[in-house]
């Protein structure tokens, strides 16, 4: 496949999503908008507060891979004296995937500042970034460890696989917390949010998409192989039944059961799945149980939802 070939397509896609995804979500993507007029009910202000856990995690994997720094070097102001991460570095992307993975880390700034600026937050948790630690969650994925172990940093196309990771867990979180929101100022956050969250996905899943035969060396599984496993490790640790769908599907599991293909992944209307918070630990911690840290958060997740569950492990 001609590089040239498959990044016209996939700018393609990200120009239609910049015209089409302010309709579905207008007024929602500024942050003058985004300042509470209103005092939240508690209830809303957990529910707004446990997204920072994964707003922090994107913002610095984004940051450092792109740039080789993070929050306490782009805004200090936010990271508010929490412990910086752990292993992050900068990946060795190619000049494209680079731009767009800056792009994506410097929107996730405007995320942390816009949920701050509704709710009070918490200090960034401390965060296992390393190489080690995205080697884990493939070795889980794929069921067995693989040799050399997993590096998301060595090139474009493990970082991807990486940020594949990522993103769609939180997404499907805001879809979960939407409904349950009772103040108008919360949800227009949450629907603006969820707006570029869901883009920053596509655009990945395209990218991977356009690849997904492509064998990711040494490993002998391709592409569109290590899409599904890592979707089949997210319903198994999330324990919910199916949320999560990789890049190529069984028909009958397709739109319409009519395709294969799976560039965004959907239930049998092509409706975003969603996550409860209860669900996005397990997945996080990698552990399958909210009440036993781990994965991308050693120390546990920060806000009273995710605290209250290791209260409880104790």
């Amino acid at each position: 496949m001609a590089p040239h070939t498959s990044r016209i397509r996939v700018s393609f896609v990200v120009l239609v999503a910049s015209f089409v995804l302010p309709l579905f979500f207008p007024e929602c993507y500024s942050s003058s908008v985004l300042i509470a007029r209103a005092s939240a009910p508690k209830s809303d202000v957990d529910l707004l507060e446990f997204p920072l856990n994964l707003e922090y995690l994107e913002a610095e994997f984004f940051l450092y891979g792109a740039l080789g720094y993070g929050l306490d070097k782009v805004a200090p102001d936010l990271a508010e004296g929490g412990d910086p991460p752990i292993g992050a570095k900068s990946a060795k992307l190619d000049r494209l995937f680079k731009d767009v993975i800056l792009q994506f880390g410097l929107q996730e700034v405007g995320h942390l500042r816009a949920i701050k600026s509704t709710v009070k937050g918490f200090p960034r948790p401390q965060l296992d970034l390393s190489s080690s630690s995205f080697a884990k969650i493939m070795d889980q994925a794929i069921g067995r460890n693989l040799t050399p172990p997993f590096d998301p940093y060595a090139n474009s196309i493990n970082y991807l696989l990486a940020s594949y990771v990522i993103p769609y867990v939180g997404l499907t979180g805001y879809v979960g917390a939407n409904p349950m929101l009772q103040n108008a100022t919360s949800r227009k956050l949450v629907a603006g949010l969820l707006g570029v969250e869901s883009g920053q996905d596509a655009v990945i899943r395209a990218f991977l998409y356009e690849q997904k035969t492509q064998k990711v060396n040494p490993y002998g599984l391709s592409v569109g192989d290590f899409t599904d496993r890592i979707s089949t490790l997210r319903n198994n640790l999330g324990n919910e039944g199916v949320k999560d769908e990789g890049l190529v599907v069984a028909r009958e599991d397709g739109a319409e059961s009519a395709v294969n293909g799976n560039i965004l992944a959907g239930d049998k209307d092509s409706l975003a799945y969603s996550r409860t918070p209860e669900e996005i630990l397990r997945i996080i911690y990698g552990t399958g149980d909210e009440h036993a840290p781990g994965g991308f958060y050693p120390k546990g997740a920060s806000g009273r939802i995710a605290r209250s569950y290791l209260k409880h492990a104790i």
